[in-house]
């Protein structure tokens, strides 16, 4: 499974009023393991970035001026996200600015809800937390991930700091599916015969676990308990009583 967490800085808050992306910055999610690849690139809008927008992300407009625009980075970009799934933060602010520069480059490019399954973690953390603040900030301080060093936005920052959040958030227990195994109707189940040991087989070693890993182990059930029902850390169900003879 390949996702893709998303970040972008703009110009300002509307594409349909002329502000473009200025950064996108992603990085790579395999198998619910952070990668080492990484999309991060700074982009000429050939326009005004708003005093206001400088405040958020601190990207000026002498800075950008040696860098590319978009159309030269675009199949870049596409050949990166291709068939993965979009991971953002209030995802309709991003993909609208990616659209429009999509089409802006190219009228005929399909949009990127085309191109990709896109999930939106502000909506996710919305349903997860009802009536809570649900800004990136927030999510950092409820899942105890560490933003000290974000001072200002900025797009492969915020993304990297995302993929710590999301992947705390999804961090509760899902369903189990082994091979040969499934849960749809009239499925047949494989029956693995148990294994006979040896007689005479010695009784295995018993490793117990110091105080330090017990804590460690306490720590990551509560967060992952943060994101939804988490079975390892509820109390074992006491076992009925059988009556004796």
């Amino acid at each position: 499974m390949r996702q893709i967490v998303l970040d972008t800085e703009t110009t300002g808050l509307e594409p349909k009023e002329g502000h473009r992306i200025i950064e996108i910055g992603c990085v790579e999610v395999i198998d619910r393991r952070l990668t080492r690849n990484t999309f991060h690139q700074y982009l000429q809008p050939d326009r005004e970035i708003d005093p206001g927008a400088v405040e958020v992300h601190g990207i000026t407009n002498e800075f950008l001026r040696d860098k590319p625009r978009f159309a030269e980075v675009a199949e870049d970009f596409l050949a990166y996200i291709g068939g993965a799934e979009l991971i953002i933060h209030n995802a309709a602010f991003d993909v609208g600015f990616l659209d429009h520069e999509l089409a802006q480059w190219d009228p005929q490019t399909k949009r990127v809800a085309e191109l990709c399954q896109v999930t939106d973690t502000l909506a996710l953390a919305r349903s997860l937390h009802p009536g809570q603040r649900n800004s990136l900030d927030a999510l950092c301080k409820r899942y105890g991930v560490d933003n000290s060093h974000r001072d200002l936005h900025g797009a492969l920052l915020d993304a990297e700091i995302l993929a710590d959040v999301y992947l705390a958030m999804t961090g509760g227990q899902v369903s189990l599916h082994l091979g040969g195994q499934s849960d749809s109707p009239g499925a047949s189940l494989v029956r693995i015969p148990p294994r006979r040991l040896p007689a005479d087989r010695p009784p295995l070693r018993v490793v117990r676990a110091s105080p330090e890993e017990l804590a460690a182990h306490g720590a990551r059930l509560a967060a992952m308990a943060k994101g939804g029902t988490c079975l390892w850390s509820q109390p074992a169900a006491a076992e009925p009583a059988t009556a004796r003879p």
